[in-house]
């Protein structure tokens, strides 16, 4: 099952991450350590391998993949010698990197990345793409009337001024390809009505938001615990420090503002009520691609006795989020060729606001994942 993963946002951090992991995996050269379809319980021939996997995608940046991972390997994200082995490669990898196209309307850049799905199908006879994005952070969009219905998306799409964010333009000229879409951040992407009209009339799934790799893990671990206990939770605080492009864009405060509120969702939806507290999330550029968060739980036990957690998280970002970025590929592309349309809510599991209605605590998440995969490998025809 040969599968394309185009990244948008492909000579970012995470995304070169991705590619290294996976080509030092394919070699032999590295363990597949933070795939969980690597785990002995998901492990099915029904997902495509990790070898499988051909990459390209777009960027508005120009830094090559060499150079790129070399800054990685510089600040320790990944070994020196595994930048330095995969290196070739990389550069083979470079000629399916394309700048983002711009066009003079919105439908026309649709088109033009459309067109560049297509010659990367054709040119690794690739038996189908999955659009991942894993670009900045974008603010929450104000509503527009064609964000409801696709024909007059359509025709909104072929004037002057911009209808969709980047997100869910790079969703709908993904969908328009016929590929699947994926969003592994907070931004809009596919979740629009009419881009959902647009997947199932194509017979496409999209999976999305926000991956869930740090603080919001561990919440979701958390939650469920108090809330299993019967402990009542009165305030649940954290603090986030980041560091890298990521923690720049989110100085902005629209974009800091999306990505609080998807990192807020797992506490009233597993605790059922909304605590006092809130999430801050701050830039500090010295942590470059690592990342720090301190929260403070305090709640009530037997005979109101008040009690308190604290806990801190240190991550470094691209080497959480890298290997879900294998995951969700392999899924994504499973799912379709079991003939899923629409919302992939069976990826609750790898996102901090996943799509649909869907538990949030991560043992559920966990079981409704086992669930697809086993229903991926039992699906009757292949799409």
């Amino acid at each position: 099952m040969k599968t394309g993963l185009w990244l948008i946002g492909a000579r970012g951090s995470v995304a070169v991450t991705s590619m290294i992991g996976a080509l030092a995996i394919r070699a032999g050269l590295a363990e597949p350590t933070g795939c969980v379809l690597e785990s002995p319980e998901l492990r099915s021939d029904a997902l495509p391998g990790i070898g499988d996997l051909v990459f390209g995608g777009h960027d508005i940046v120009s830094t090559p993949l060499e150079k790129k991972a070399a800054t990685l390997a510089e600040a320790g994200i990944v070994p020196g010698r595994l930048a330095t082995a995969v290196q070739d490669v990389l550069l083979g990898i470079e000629h399916d990197v394309r700048p983002l196209p711009v066009a003079a309307t919105q439908g026309e850049t649709a088109r033009a990345i459309g067109a560049d799905l297509g010659r990367f199908r054709s040119r690794h006879r690739l038996d189908r793409i999955v659009v991942i994005n894993v670009s900045t952070t974008e603010p929450a969009p104000p509503p527009h009337p064609a964000h409801a219905d696709l024909a007059a998306l359509r025709a909104a799409l072929e004037g002057q001024e911009p209808v969709l964010p980047p997100s869910a333009l790079a969703a709908y000229a993904a969908l328009s390809a016929g590929c699947p879409y994926v969003d592994f951040t907070p931004s809009t992407g596919a979740r629009l009505p009419a881009l959902d009209t647009l997947a199932r009339e194509r017979g496409l799934p999209y999976g999305g938001h926000d991956g869930k790799t740090g603080e919001t893990l561990v919440k979701s671990v958390l939650a469920p615990m108090f809330a299993q206990r019967n402990l009542k939770v009165r305030t649940w605080s954290g603090i986030n420090l980041l560091g890298g492009g990521d923690g720049a864009n989110l100085a902005e405060p629209a974009a800091n503002a999306a990505k609080a509120a998807s990192k807020q969702r797992v506490l009233p939806e597993t605790l059922g009520y909304v605590p006092q507290g809130d999430t801050r999330i701050d830039f500090v550029a010295d942590l470059g691609d690592f990342k720090t968060a301190w929260d403070l739980v305090t709640f009530d036990g037997f005979l109101g006795t008040r009690m308190r957690v604290e806990f801190t998280w240190h991550g470094c970002d691209s080497a959480l989020a890298a290997p879900l970025i294998l995951d969700l590929a392999r899924l994504t592309a499973a799912a379709h060729r079991a003939g899923r349309t629409g919302p992939l809510t069976e990826l609750a599991f790898f996102f901090k606001d996943p799509l649909g209605s869907v538990p949030h605590a991560l043992a559920e998440q966990w079981r409704a994942l086992r669930a697809a995969v086993e229903a991926y490998g039992t699906a009757s025809t292949p799409r």
